[in-house]
This record gives C-alpha cells, structure tokens and sequence, in this order.
C-alpha cells in the first residue's frame, strides 16, 4: 500500500510539474499596444461633452423625411443584410470550435451476412452431415456506442475556441460599421439631392431674372437707346444659366436611384420629395474625450477582437507541439442470433488510451505558429492604426465644420451684397441711368454667389454627417454620478487573456 501511494504521489508531482512547465510554455503573447491618448482634441473649442450626439443622432437635423429613410435603411440595406449573414457564419464557427471540447458519441449498429465457400473443407476428412457439421452460412448482428475524446491538455483546443469567439465579437463590430457607414451615406446622399433642388431653385430664378432683364434690354433696343451688342451680352447670360438646369436635374435624379438602392427598394417604386437645405437645422455636435473614442467607434472596437483572436491563435498553434492524449472505447451487444442480443453474454466493451507526439512534419508546427504570430503583428499595426485614424477622423471633421460654418457665414454676406447691387442696378436700368457691363458683371457676380452659397450650406452638412461618422455614430447615454468612468482605455484590454 505505501509503495502504490508513493508511485500515485509521484505521478500526481510529475502532472503538477508539466502542467506548470506548460503554463510558462503556453503564456498568451500580448503585445505592447504603444499609443498615446491625447487628453483632449486639438480643434474643439467647448466642452468636451456637452453636446454629445444621441443614438438616433439623425433626428437632430429635424427632418421627418430624413429620418424615415435611416430607419428603412437600418432595416432594408442590402449591404446590412451581409453583415448580419457574417455574423450568423461566426458563430457557427465559434460552435464548430467549440465541439472538439466536448467528447464524440456514436451509435453502431450492423447486420452482417456471410456464406463461405463451400470447396473448403471438402477433403477426405471433412464432415458431410451429422451433428459435427459446420454449416457455410453465419450471421452476425451488433449494437453499440463508441466514444472519444481528446483531452486539451495543453490549451490548444480552449484556446481556439477563444479565438473563435472573439472573431465573433469583430464580427459584431464589422456589422456597426456597415450600419454606420450605410446611414451616414444615406444622410449624405440625401442631402445631395437637397443641394440640387436649391441649386435648381436658384438657376431657375437667376433664369427668371436675366429673362426680364433680357426683356428690358430689348424694349430699350426697340426704342432706339440700346445696342443689338446689349442684346446679345444679355442674351449669352440667359443661355448660360439655362444650360446648368439639366446638370443639376440629373444630379438630382441620379442621387434619388442612389438613395432607393440604399434603402432596399427599386428605382421605379421609390419616391422622396425632399424640401430644402434650409429647412435642415444644423445640429451641434461636440465630440467627447479621446479615450472614450476607442470604445465608442465600432471600427477600433473591431481591430481589438480581431487582436484578441489572434494571440489566442497564437496560444493554440504553441500548443500544438505538445503530445495529443485521446480516449477512446466502445460498449455494445454482439450475437449470432437476433433474439439473444441483448442477452447477458453479448455484452462487450473496448478501451484504449493514446498518446501521440509529434517528432517531425517537416516544418509545418513551426511554420503555422510563425504564421499566426505574423497575423497576431499585423492586427496590431492594424489596431494602432485605426486608433490613429480615428484621431485624425475627429480631427479633420471639426476642422472641416469650422470651416465651412465659417465659409457659409461669408457667403451669406457676399450674397446679401450681391442682390442688393442686382436690385439696384436693375432699378438704375429701368431708369436709363446704368451702364450695361455693370449690370452684367452684378448679375453674374449675384447668380454666381448664390449657387456658391448652396454648395457651401451642402459642404458644411456633409462636415457635420461626417463629425457624426467619425464620433462612431450616436453615444449611449452618459453614466450617472455614482457609476464609474472609465480611465485608461487599455487599462482591461488584454483582461480576457490572462
């Protein structure tokens, strides 16, 4: 008795120590991340948080038309509908991963028939009849369960199965970039095509204008105290801004098929009204902190599971060095005869244990876990990317919201001037006290600023839908004052590998 109990120690001594060894073996690889997180962004002027956009954030340029198509193309864009298939095929990897955990049962059943030659046996001491003789006809009928099961010793299998389930989590974050770059190209065409019907608006009326200015000059022309030159200066300006209306009208039209293919629906059965750019209230928008960024954008949440997936790859391939231990047995009933099967001598079992170590394949262990390693540094650099990128992203649209909030503030003075120079040059021509080249230099300078101002309002929304795109979509709501806020953003990152 004391012998055995020594051996059992030693044995249990000798696991504990492997089992140590292959923790130090198989310790997750975690590299460094290496950012820095600014405190603050460098083009915000208020509060960090004190217009933070909602998660129907499309809501706050006050368009029911606007919104009624980011909730159909939340639940119709084709391109939505892909992501979620990637989702469903994730995680039907992460069970396929996770079914070499688990052991393998079959159920066996068979009914053998035999005959054998009946030349055998047919010499001079064979048995033609009688008790003794051996029939040439035999049967054989089974019933059993087999099983096996390999046991993850060393990791390898959990670790995959990790490594799966991550890749679904980034799965879940690749279809929020699709959902958010769906409706933000929504937003964007949509008021393209309020950028066109304005800038339809005003060529039309600068073609009203230039048509009654036109009209003026021929009455002047009839009476004698205007020049056919006149004429045909005024009448090149008529054309001029007619020949923009046909531009405009396909931009208009084009984006409208481009915004029915957005919302899952055809050409022919898609109807948008649309009103104008003015009638959008700008929202405003400040943008947080950097750190809470890296939570909140769906695409640097989905470089980290990404990263995350690939160091346990990385864990599993190490792993793969190790000796495969498998457990394997069966248990059933065998008989000759179908009525006894079941019988209390038919019973029969198998057992068997193996191990296999691997001693040489030619380079393929080393070369998969060189391979894994090498995916696990490019999903850092990718990570570190996005997270830089993401920095720039914010940084860029608040330059760009500056700016041309700025740039339509000028354009509105340049054509609160301009129309009033029209309008008193049209008096003065009526008055027969203006020269004609000014009243053409006012209006072309008037028409000209006018359709500059559209394309700046159009601009300076399309920096705000882009603020949006760049903050990761809406925020959820803010955490109360007894809930904790996060600090480090990577104070927990590598938190599942440990």
């Amino acid at each position: 008795m004391t012998c055995r109990l020594r051996r059992l120690a030693r044995a249990a001594g000798g696991l504990a120590l492997i089992a140590s060894l292959s923790g130090c073996i198989l310790d997750v690889d975690k590299p460094d991340i290496a950012i820095d997180v600014p405190q603050s962004y460098k083009e915000t002027k208020d509060a960090p948080e004190a217009a933070l956009p909602a998660l129907d954030w499309w809501r706050s340029f006050r368009s029911a038309e606007l919104t009624s198509l980011m909730e159909e193309a939340q639940a119709a864009n084709l391109d939505i509908a892909v992501a979620i298939a990637q989702i469903l095929q994730a995680d039907a990897q992460v069970r396929i991963a996770g079914a070499s955990l688990l052991p393998a049962i079959d159920f066996n059943g068979s009914d053998t028939a035999s005959k054998t030659s009946q030349q055998l046996g047919t010499g001079a001491g064979s048995v033609r009849g009688g008790a003794g003789e051996v029939s040439p006809f035999s049967r054989l009928y089974s019933t059993s369960l087999s099983a096996s099961y390999i046991i993850d010793f060393w990791g390898k299998n959990q670790a995959a199965l990790k490594a799966a389930v991550e890749t679904s989590t980034s799965s879940r974050y690749a279809k929020e970039v699709v959902v958010l770059t769906a409706i933000t190209t929504v937003a964007n065409t949509y008021f393209q095509v309020l950028e066109a019907q304005d800038r339809l608006r005003i060529a039309r009326r600068n073609l009203t204008d230039a048509t009654r200015i036109l009209d003026l000059i021929k009455q002047q022309f009839a009476a004698g105290t205007s020049s056919d030159l006149n004429v045909a200066q005024q009448e090149s300006l008529v054309e001029q801004v007619r020949a923009v209306i046909p531009l405009y009208e396909e931009t208009r039209l084009q984006n409208i098929v481009a915004l029915a293919v957005l919302v899952g629906r055809t050409p022919e059965r898609f109807k948008m009204h649309g009103s104008s750019l003015n009638n959008i209230t700008v929202p405003r928008v400040t943008p947080g902190l950097p750190s809470t960024l890296l939570m909140q954008r769906p695409d640097v949440r989905q470089a980290e599971y990404l990263l995350r997936s690939s160091s346990y790859s990385v864990e599993s391939a190490r792993a793969a060095f190790f000796p495969t231990i498998q457990l394997t047995g069966q248990l059933g009933f065998e008989s000759a005869a179908l009525r006894v099967l079941m019988g209390p001598g038919a019973w029969f079992y198998t057992a068997a244990a193996s191990v296999t170590q691997p001693l040489f394949d030619g380079g393929v262990l080393l070369g998969q876990l060189e391979l894994q390693k090498g995916l696990q540094d490019q999903y850092l650099q990718a990570y570190r990317k996005s997270v830089l990128s993401a920095f720039s992203n914010v940084e860029q649209s608040l330059i760009a919201v500056q700016q041309t909030t700025e740039a339509e503030r000028i354009q509105t003075n340049v054509v609160r001037s301009s129309r009033r120079a029209f309008d008193l040059s049209e008096q003065q021509l009526k008055a027969g006290t203006l020269n004609l080249v000014t009243l053409l230099q006012t209006e072309e300078t008037l028409f000209t600023a006018e359709d500059a101002l559209a394309v700046d309002r159009f601009n300076r929304m399309l920096a705000i839908v882009s603020l949006f795109q760049a903050l990761g979509g809406g925020w959820p709501p803010a955490p109360g004052p007894d809930e904790p806020r996060p600090r480090d953003p990577f104070a927990t990152f590598w938190a599942p590998l440990d």
